[in-house]
């Protein structure tokens, strides 16, 4: 038998094929069987195709939860997506402007970078965030999400490459009052606290205002006292809309929010490098205990105690017209974004290297779409948009030699015969760092589902995109160069750059949907997905590198990269069976990457590279039974057989090797139940088990993590179609230690550092609506 893992992306297409199409008579004969079934899973509806549709008949692979199943699965904010899906998968570090990546399917972010756009881009009511930091705050008063997989520049203003999460608030409703309150308490001092409250304004308008108070103590210890990586956020969000006539809707949507925390340099020492010794003797020469060096100790010091201080605001006014036989849309929006940061750069208890940095964006962007349908002797459904944006980016950073540099750098260098002294790396301020840029964006789409007979219909779409980037750095170095202790060690600074770089690009989507009955629904499609190169903002950019990761030693470094191309390819089909109690939806793809971005920290600066090639190709299937009228079971499975760099030699050790942070399979198993007691109350219950494969999680891929289960659990008590609940909850059950990134520790050599997922956790709920 021919093995599946040697099998080619054609011959497993041709598999799911023929599976579904034996498949079909069968699901025509359960639902048959069972017509007068009426307990079947109920329909989801969606706006994957810019307008409302059942999950089961879009052309698109999708996942979509509602407040109440995001509530159930202890969805709060973006970082814990693959509850939902194991396609997706969410990494950030320690600075959320550029190290907060999505991925779905293996596909994103390669690394880290300050200029880098999200290959899966966030839409919060329609509205791009130009960060995935930006979707860290806690989801306020939020009515549905939806995961979109693979490009969809056809159907939204900025283009994203490898899909886009929708996230939507709750609507106001006119002539109601109405609102919700939820309370959450748990362990590491973890607290929540969120509300709406819905108020009718006349006839004509209602106004909606919501709040969040959100925070938690840290679940790292420090052994000298006190734990990391805490932090305290609010926010609040005001809704205003109005309708004067049936065919005018205008909603104006503020938000604001804080964080403010020492998130997030709390890491496990993983992999002891040549000076720690060195770096153990500087902390315990400050008087502080050494931390554990058991990852489950989850103990960690830091010298000074880092901050970490961030804001994000901004406006909405979007406008709903229908005009014949479509409905024109428009979306303005401007936002900020600021981020403070104070960190202690060596991760340790020694004074080296200290700095602060701040982050600013101000972006806006404006956005109209006309989405209508065409009835006669064409049958057809289509948009036409166009898409503007401009951001603004400014950055400054300060880098701090501390009381033990001068003594580390003698020591260091004292090895190769260098006399103390020679490094200048007294106490101070060493060198200031500006960066900035800005980016504009224009785009032009259409997209259109065309009836070709009662069951066949045909998908075309296009899209032309230009963007334009420019991007500088200066340094103003406040010792002398031939004595600074980064250019003796091989690190020589970048020169001052101011530069530009355009993109222009045609991109589309072509595809063919097959429904032979109302339970079936066979789809297959290509997308062109396209992310715009830029300017590499780091003050190393055009330096020349201090580890030989990409290129060769001692080349000077480009600060330009090139936009990255995605030719995507699916197959998929979504079945109602078992009279409607049963749902399957599944899908093949395969991805040809051109130009990859890939970024990466090496230990004292960010680089940009372009990979040549790259290949992507698997399996997803989301499968759903409703077991009887209490019990329901979720499960899905992503097998990615091939995530891959292609042969380049200026990959070094990443040619042809495989992504990191995307496992070859990942899966997860929901039960869940409700069931009543009496009359009025209900026993309410979930279990989750999340797995993935062992995965590289580190930049250059020599560290993995093997393959582990996490399980969470909660258990409960509500009123049936009433307004309270209680919950207990616990995730990681059974307290499972792994890691989410390694880096190289910075002016640490060969040593790595270690991020660490969420140990075992649990609390209690309280929510309720009136």
């Amino acid at each position: 038998m021919r093995s599946i893992k040697n099998m080619s992306a054609p011959s497993m297409l041709a598999l799911v094929v023929g599976a579904f199409a034996s498949f079909q008579p069968g699901v025509a004969a359960a639902q048959d069987a069972a017509s007068e079934d009426t307990g079947g899973l109920e329909d989801i509806v969606v706006t994957a195709q810019r307008r409302d549709e059942n999950i089961q008949d879009v052309p698109v692979s999708v996942t979509a939860a509602n407040a109440e199943s995001l509530a159930a699965a202890g969805i709060t904010n973006v970082t814990n997506l693959n509850n939902l899906s194991p396609s997706i998968s969410f990494r950030s570090t320690n600075i959320a402007s550029s190290t907060s990546n999505i991925q779905i399917r293996g596909i994103g972010t390669v690394g880290n970078a300050r200029t880098f756009e999200g290959a899966v881009g966030v839409f919060i009511d329609g509205v791009y965030r130009t960060r995935s930091g930006q979707a860290l705050s806690n989801f306020l008063d939020v009515s549905g999400l939806q995961i979109l997989r693979g490009a969809q520049g056809t159907l939204f203003g900025k283009n994203t490459s490898a899909g886009a999460v929708l996230i939507s608030s709750t609507r106001p409703e006119i002539g109601a009052v109405n609102g919700n309150i939820e309370a959450s308490y748990g362990n590491y001092d973890t607290y929540l606290t969120r509300g709406a409250v819905n108020l009718p304004v006349g006839e004509m308008a209602a106004l909606r205002l919501a709040a969040v108070f959100q925070g938690t103590g840290g679940n790292f210890t420090n052994p000298n006292g006190g734990h990391l990586n805490g932090n305290d956020d609010w926010g609040v969000k005001g809704q205003f809309l109005v309708e004067p006539t049936d065919s005018i809707r205008v909603l104006l949507i503020g938000d604001y929010a804080r964080s403010k925390g020492d998130c997030c340099y709390a890491t496990w020492d993983s992999v002891p490098g040549a000076t720690q010794g060195l770096i153990d003797a500087f902390t315990l020469a400050n008087g502080l205990k050494l931390p554990s060096k058991v990852r489950g100790a989850r103990e960690a010091v830091v010298n000074p105690l880092t901050i970490n201080r961030s804001k994000d605001y901004g406006a909405t006014l979007r406008a709903e017209f229908d005009i014949g036989n479509g409905t024109l849309t428009s979306v303005s929006a401007i936002r900020g974004y600021t981020l403070y940061q104070l960190q202690d750069a060596d991760f340790s208890g020694a004074t080296i290297l200290d700095l602060d940095e701040n982050f600013d964006s101000r972006f806006r962007s404006q956005e109209l779409t006309y989405g209508g349908k065409i009835e006669g002797g064409l049958n057809a459904d289509y948009v036409f948009g166009a898409f503007y944006s401009a951001e603004k980016l400014t950055m400054s950073r300060n880098l701090r030699w501390d009381t033990q540099a001068q003594t580390y750098w003698d020591i260091v260098f004292g090895g190769s015969g260098v006399p103390a002294g020679t490094a200048n790396a007294k106490p101070g301020l060493f060198s200031n760092e500006k960066m900035g840029g800005k980016v504009k964006s224009l785009a032009f789409f259409t997209h259109w589902n065309v009836e070709l007979s009662d069951k066949l219909s045909a998908i075309v779409g296009a899209r032309y995109t230009n963007e334009r980037k420019t991007g500088y750095q200066f340094t103003q170095n406040f010792r002398d160069a031939l004595f600074d202790p980064l250019a003796l060690a091989g690190v020589m600074p970048g020169i001052p750059y101011n530069l530009k770089t355009t993109n222009n690009s045609l991109s589309g989507t072509l595809g063919l949907q097959y429904k032979p009955n109302e339970d079936v629904n066979i789809y297959a499609t290509f997308n062109r997905g396209f992310k715009a190169g830029g300017v590499n903002l780091d003050v190393n950019a055009g330096g020349i590198p201090g580890s030989v990761v990409f290129g060769s030693a001692g080349i000077i470094q480009s600060p330009v990269y090139k936009p990255e191309t995605i030719n995507g390819y699916e197959l998929g089909a979504k079945v109602d069976w078992m009279g409607g109690r049963a749902r399957t939806n599944a899908a093949v793809f395969y991805n040809s990457i051109k130009n990859l971005q890939v970024a990466q920290f090496l230990g004292l600066q960010f680089q940009i590279i372009n990979a040549p090639t790259a290949k992507v190709y698997g399996f997803e299937i989301e499968q759903t039974f409703k077991l009887s009228d209490a019990l329901t079971l979720n499960g899905g499975v992503t097998w990615l057989p091939e995530a891959n760099f292609g042969a380049a030699p200026v990959l070094l050790n990443l040619s042809k090797r495989r992504f990191s942070t995307a496992p070859k399979f990942a899966g997860n198993l929901t039960l869940s139940m409700e069931q009543p007691i009496n009359d009025s109350m209900a026993l309410t219950a979930r279990v989750q088990t999340l797995y993935t494969s062992k995965v590289f999680d580190n930049p250059v891929n020599d560290l993995t993590q093997n393959g582990y289960a996490l399980v969470n659990m909660n258990l409960g008590l509500k009123q049936i179609d009433s307004n309270w609940q209680i919950e207990a909850f616990m995730n990681n059950v059974f307290d499972k230690e792994y890691t989410t990134a390694h880096f190289n520790t910075p002016l640490q050599g060969d040593d790595r550092n270690a991020y660490l997922g969420q140990p075992r956790t649990y609390g209690v709920t309280l929510r309720g609506r009136f």
